[in-house]
């Protein structure tokens, strides 16, 4: 079922959060880049990715690293859409504060999400929450709008940006060449083929046959 949801109004959520494979809410929200909804990256990869505040110093590390590998993600057909309870005047006046300080720009659009709108469509906001402060969740969505992957770290951790983009990469190898990737693959790694779904193609694959390593 398709779920919409309004940065600025607060509507009735759905009863849980989407999961690896659901269809992602669908929203529309005024950002620091203009109008954004949904639908509109599909076609494309989006990192949905929200913080628990602006001017706060983990925040602040992750956006500088999110914008010095915005050219990565680029080259991966994905965009980057990151979300706050915090105001568009907010977003706007880090966003100045961030490229003042550390002669970064951040290349991305920054949602503004006052009445947790999307925050608790996504679940972004734990059960029970006493602080309107978001946690550190990622969302990958492919271009047909599915939730492929999901990563939620505490409010005083910063995510790794190096292992969210390695992320993106193994899921559309795996996407395109029907494989898997071992823990920690690279990119130009050897991947795993597929096990065998018969007793014949077991006897033909011989001891490796549940775990078969091979190039693209």
């Amino acid at each position: 079922m398709s779920i919409e949801v309004d940065s600025e109004v607060a509507r009735p959520q759905p009863a849980a959060p989407p999961i690896i494979g659901d269809a992602a809410p669908n929203f529309r929200a005024r950002t620091t880049m203009g109008p954004r909804t949904l639908a509109s990256y599909r076609g494309r990869w989006l990192l949905l990715f929200s913080h628990p505040a602006d001017f706060t110093p983990v925040c602040t590390s992750e956006f500088v690293a999110f914008a010095q590998y915005h050219a990565q993600f680029q080259a991966l057909n994905c965009d980057l859409l990151a979300l706050s309870v915090d105001s568009l005047s907010s977003h706007l006046a880090w966003t100045q504060s961030i490229a003042q300080r550390f002669g970064v720009q951040v290349p991305f659009p920054i949602i503004e999400d006052p009445a947790m709108g999307i925050a608790r469509a996504y679940g972004m906001l734990p059960a029970g929450a006493l602080s309107s402060a978001t946690v550190r969740t990622t969302f990958v969505i492919d271009p047909a709008g599915i939730v492929r992957a999901l990563i939620a770290y505490p409010l005083t951790v910063g995510r790794s940006v190096a292992e969210i983009l390695r992320l993106l990469q193994a899921l559309q190898v795996s996407d395109a060449a029907d494989v898997s990737t071992p823990e920690g693959w690279q990119p130009d790694e050897p991947v795993l083929a597929n096990p065998p779904t018969t007793s014949e193609e077991v006897g033909a694959c011989g001891t490796d046959w549940y775990y078969r390593l091979g190039s693209l």
